[in-house]
């Protein structure tokens, strides 16, 4: 939630509340800073290009087995750098960058990387007065740094894959004491009393009044530079009301990267922009500052609620990533030589030769902290994901009823309510798994509590859940009601575990319970202590259905700077400033862990987290925050959502519904079936706004949302495999065409239609009143087929797919096999023993491959070895399942039922064969104006070996 009027709030907050937002329901843009509004931005982008001051001494080159070290000047202020260039494992390459001696430490990220990355030897090829050449192990690529300027090409062969600092934007400022104004003082002080001397001596000396003069005069220019340097927002800021103290001084670092034949560049979430990321020469840079944006504004570059710092660039050759490790206030710019040519221009160039390459050339600049970048050289987008993943993880593997779905609002009223609520489920025959609580449910928005008489006996409502087998998920956010009768506050204060201000007390602020403490997450031991408040014995009236939602983690403080914390408030050491971006990352750590620790280590956790950083993907799940309901909206789901699997979030969703405003029916039911062909499926609303279960928007539309839920239920197989695909190897859940396509240029800006795996296509329908839409199938050797009809497509084209409201475009690839549960029951743990069905998608090779996981569904036993991983294939007319784990023990109950196979001919006999070598018939009927196959109750197990023949 973004800060907005509720219940039991202080008379003092609801005014304030009041005053900040006037009724508006549009984000106020005068809270948050432009570029200019930000010293740090302002100061770095009115730099130019092609003045780098930096060179390299090449006689401080060391070279070990594992890294380069090398020393740049820069020669304005003879301040020296310190290089370090790493070959990592997997094709990454690492560039840190870090003064030669700081005045004090500069802050460099931890806990974000999940460990210290391995290294391979890099060698030297050759060196001369202008530079030198290593090797990056294979024999065509290489690294060359250029001495002066200073500047570091990564090669492949003859061709330039990446080039830092090739437009001389590198800036490392470097911390300094600052002149006070008692100092300027005394220097003004002494000039007066040497020139009162001199003139003594020289009085009669024409030429030394006129050096007097020009003396004088140099000394004034020199002062007014430094005292402008100071307005500038060097050693203090101010934005609105509040005060940035900036006792370190200027500590800004940027660095340039240069794509020679790139043209497509994506990532660096959190913002509300189409998956490619456009050019900002003319406008502010990307920014990347945790925040809560009240009722955010589309196609833009302000921050959001998360930031990731890494961004893929993407051509038909190459894909590479750049990951740059900085938790401080950053911005990106992004420009490009074809930026705004059109189509029949680049026709032109090419009619006429033209030579220019496309280039993108991308500028990073972070307020504090370090250069340390990770350059990730692909080749293939599969090749970068894997790299990703090795340096900060996979995406968590959920429990499987997460991925069902979510029933929320702010908020459920009582207990009542919420019984209510879960029985209008069962009358309507809609499955859901999880209910939500939001602040509400609270005594007096004391986070680890219930209101004593909404929610006087949480148990009884928890087990009444657990009857059902349905889960709870309550709100804990970070910021803790000042109280002395709160035990959580108490202990935070007495165990000195509160962020401080830059006066050494603890910081307040105000948030929902009124004045606030903000737990300093970035101590383990402050993250223990919490992780330890969500043990059962603690977290009175807990049980194990009961899961977390961290909201408001930027974190959001109402009355603080741009709606969060000042960043001269107090980490041990560090400033806020140093970690802000980290902080809703370390509130998602501990929550996971508590839930962990309170199972023993044996169940996994579900956490939902508003605010999130590179990393976060480890500990659950993200939400793009509280968008409004628009169309609009919608559309910005998809781009959102993909630009965040990129960059390794894939348990991602958005608001079904909108959480601001009321929907219409249509957005409504359209907004169900985009929400139920996402990672993360969850209903959510606002206060203010009218209540909208599924069913009370008349018969008709309960309908149609019954059917697209039951639609997610059916296929909860194939999202749980593919989460176990993204936890095992980083690949995204929710991918964009381009990532399976990377060689189809018509693929590299679609972000209206999308992929789950690489089977599923999905092109949901978006605009208001629509009569059809058109769907780019690509695979110019492929072909798809309608989910809800089977009909057969071609692939690469652009195909027009009539819609009514029931209509939800959904494509099988040719060549896959996906198993689905078809009898869809209340909740998915109601669903675990039930049959499989398979549909065998045959490509025009009239073959077929996909895979079938199975675990039990909420342990971390799979550690284990406790699943069943299987591969189905069909070649030959053979169709059979065959163990890819066979170390792995597990069974199920489950059995095939059913198996369909599109694009078929008809067979005169079917059989089964299982491993005690019984041959069976199998009954079938063959739709033969469909080509559609369906083979009834072969009856094997779904953990076995078996074979289905064809003759």
């Amino acid at each position: 939630m973004s800060m907005w009027t509720g219940h039991k709030m202080s008379p003092v907050l609801v005014f304030w509340l009041a005053l900040c937002l006037s009724g508006t329901w549009a984000v106020d843009r005068g809270n948050f800073k432009t570029c200019d509004q930000s010293a740090f931005c302002k100061r770095q982008r009115a730099l130019k290009p092609g003045e780098s001051p930096y060179r390299a001494l090449l006689e401080t080159l060391e070279l070990t087995n594992t890294r380069l070290t090398l020393q740049l000047i820069n020669d304005n202020n003879k301040v020296r750098l310190l290089l370090e260039l790493y070959r990592l494992q997997g094709n990454i390459t690492r560039v840190k960058i870090n003064e030669l001696k700081p005045l004090k430490p500069r802050y460099e990220v931890p806990d974000v990387l999940i460990r210290e990355p391995p290294t391979e030897p890099l060698s030297l090829l050759s060196q001369d007065e202008n530079g030198v050449v290593l090797s990056l192990g294979a024999e065509s690529q290489r690294v060359i740094v250029s001495a002066r300027p200073f500047r570091l090409d990564i090669m492949e062969g003859s061709d330039v894959v990446m080039s830092l600092n090739s437009r001389g934007l590198l800036t490392f400022e470097h911390l300094r004491m600052r002149k006070d104004t008692k100092t300027r003082l005394t220097q003004q002080t002494r000039l007066r009393y040497y020139t009162l001397k001199c003139t003594f001596f020289f009085s009669s000396s024409v030429v030394f009044q006129m050096f007097l003069l020009l003396f004088s005069l140099f000394a004034c220019q020199t002062a007014k530079e430094e005292e402008e340097k100071v307005e500038d927002g060097m050693w203090e800021e101010t934005f609105k009301s509040h005060s940035d103290s900036k006792p370190n001084g200027p500590s800004a670092v940027s660095l340039d990267f240069s794509l020679p034949g790139v043209e497509h560049v994506y990532g660096i979430p959190e913002h509300a922009d189409n998956l490619r990321l456009k050019t900002t020469d003319n406008g502010d840079p990307y920014r990347l500052y945790n925040l809560d944006v009240f009722q955010y504004e589309l196609y833009n570059p302000m921050a959001l609620y998360g930031a990731v710092p890494v961004m893929l660039a993407h051509n038909t050759q190459r894909t590479t990533g750049i990951f740059w490790l900085n938790a401080a206030e950053t911005w990106v710019d992004i420009s490009s030589n074809t930026a705004g040519k059109t189509v029949f221009g680049k026709m032109l160039d090419y009619v006429q030769g033209s030579s220019e390459t496309p280039q993108t050339d991308v500028r990073w600049i972070s307020e504090s902290g370090i250069i340390d970048v990770f350059i990730m050289l692909g080749p293939t987008p599969k090749d970068v994901f894997s790299q990703y993943a090795s340096l900060t993880g996979t995406q968590s593997f959920p429990p499987l009823s997460s991925l069902g779905y979510h029933q929320c609002r702010w908020n459920y009223n009582d207990q009542e309510d919420v019984q209510a609520v879960d029985a209008g489920f069962d009358e309507h025959d809609i499955p859901y798994d999880f209910i939500w609580l939001d602040i509400e449910h609270t005594d007096g928005k004391r986070y680890f509590t219930w209101d004593p008489h909404k929610f006087a006996t949480p148990k009884e409502m928890l087990q009444g859940l657990m009857d059902k087998r349905r889960k709870m998920v309550a709100i804990v956010d970070p910021h803790i009601k000042v109280d002395s009768n709160y035990k959580i506050h108490n202990e935070i204060r007495s165990r000195g575990f509160y962020v401080k201000n830059k006066d050494g007390g603890d910081y307040e602020g105000w948030c929902w319970p009124g004045s606030a403490g903000y737990p300093d997450f970035t101590r383990e031991d402050m993250r223990a202590w919490w992780a330890s408040m969500f043990a059962y014995d603690q977290y009175e009236g807990s049980m194990e259905n009961l899961y977390t939602w961290n909201d408001m983690n930027e974190p959001s403080v109402f009355n603080g700077p741009e709606v969060t914390m000042h960043k001269d408030a107090m980490h041990g050491a560090w400033e806020h400033r140093d970690v802000h971006n980290l902080y809703g990352l370390y509130v998602q750590m501990a929550t996971a862990d508590g839930q962990l620790q309170r199972s023993g280590g044996t169940e996994r956790p579900f956490v939902l987290t508003r605010a999130f950083f590179a990393g976060s993907q480890r500990y659950g799940a993200v939400w793009t925050g509280d968008n409004a309901a628009e169309w609009d909206h919608l559309k910005i789901s998809i781009p959102m959502c993909l630009s965040l699997g990129l960059v390794g979030i894939s348990f991602c969703g958005a608001d079904v519904g909108g959480f601001f405003k009321s929907p219409s029916a249509e957005l409504l039911v359209r907004w169900y079936q985009t929400g139920a062909y996402q990672p993360f499926f969850r209903a959510h609303a606002h206060l203010d706004t009218p209540r909208r279960e599924p069913w009370l928007f008349g018969p008709e539309n309960t309908a149609l949302i019954r059917e697209v839920v039951r639609q997610r239920y059916t296929l909860l197989p194939y999202w749980y495999q593919q989460f176990y695909q993204a936890h095992r190897t980083g690949q995204p859940v929710m991918r964009p065409l381009w990532v399976e396509y990377p060689q189809d240029p018509a693929t590299f800006a679609v972000d209206d239609e999308f992929l789950i795996g690489r089977d599923l296509l999905v092109h949901p329908v978006t605009e208001e009143g629509a009569r059809g839409v058109t769907a780019y199938l690509p695979g110019k050797d492929g072909v798809w087929f309608d989910v809800h009809t089977f009909q057969k497509h071609n692939g690469a084209q652009n195909l027009y797919i009539p819609v009514t409201m029931s209509s939800i475009p959904v494509f099988q690839r040719g060549g896959s096999i996906i198993p689905r549960k078809l009898r869809v029951r209340r909740s998915s743990s109601c669903m675990e023993d039930d049959p499989y069905t398979l549909y065998v998608a045959l490509n025009l090779q009239r073959t077929a491959e996909g895979e079938l996981y199975i675990d039990d569904g909420h342990t971390f036993n799979y550690e284990k070895k406790e699943f069943i991983h299987r591969r189905l294939s069909f070649a030959n007319n053979i169709l059979s399942s065959v163990n890819l784990a066979p170390d792995a023990q597990f069974t199920t109950r489950s059995w095939i039922e059913r198996i369909i196979i599109l694009g078929a001919s008809k067979p005169s006999k079917v059989t089964v064969k299982t491993t005690d070598g019984q041959e069976n018939p199998v009954e079938f009927d063959f739709d033969a104006s469909m080509s559609v196959l369906t083979l009834r109750k072969p009856g094997v197990n779904a953990g076995a070996d078996w074979t289905v023949t064809l003759q």
